[in-house]
């Protein structure tokens, strides 16, 4: 019985020291490309009468600046999406207050105007954004990467 317990032994000795990694690795990593790339468009409005300026020209240009604020809004929420919460209460199996609320969070990095005009009173910002000029942002910065070569020492 004791000569069965130590060659028992000694096979999981020997079993659970293969698992373990003696040599150190080098691992190389290569970056992935997808294969397809979106182009995603935004338009953003902002009113012009209802800036809070006395002059005609600085309405328009915070009408601009909020239209093209607005596209990229618009963008942010088809590339990361939106968040939405919602709160009811309920008495006497009733619906008293029902509010929701949404934002949206993230970056939008290499977004270009495609156009900017005017519609009567509303100013208009088109927004186009090319993903192979986020990939390229994105292997400049962050590098993600694939296993390209393992060696063991």
């Amino acid at each position: 019985m004791k000569i069965v317990n130590i060659v028992t032994s000694v096979i999981a000795v020997i079993c659970l020291s293969a698992c373990t990694s003696i040599y150190d690795k080098h691992v190389q990593w290569q970056p992935v490309k997808p294969e397809v790339f979106p182009v995603v468009t935004a338009v953003g409005y902002a009113p012009i009468s209802l800036q809070k300026s006395t002059h005609e020209t600085q309405r328009m240009l915070m009408a601009i600046k909020a239209s093209k604020l607005a596209a990229y809004a618009e963008l942010a929420e088809q590339v990361y999406g939106q968040q939405v919460a919602s709160n009811m209460t309920m008495g006497d199996l009733l619906i008293e207050n029902h509010q929701l609320k949404a934002s949206v969070h993230g970056v939008i990095r290499g977004a270009k105007v495609v156009k900017s005009y005017p519609v009567g009173d509303t100013y208009a910002t088109e927004l186009s954004i090319d993903f192979k000029d986020v990939y390229d942002i994105y292997i400049a910065s962050a590098r993600k990467q694939e296993i390209k070569d393992v060696t063991y020492y």
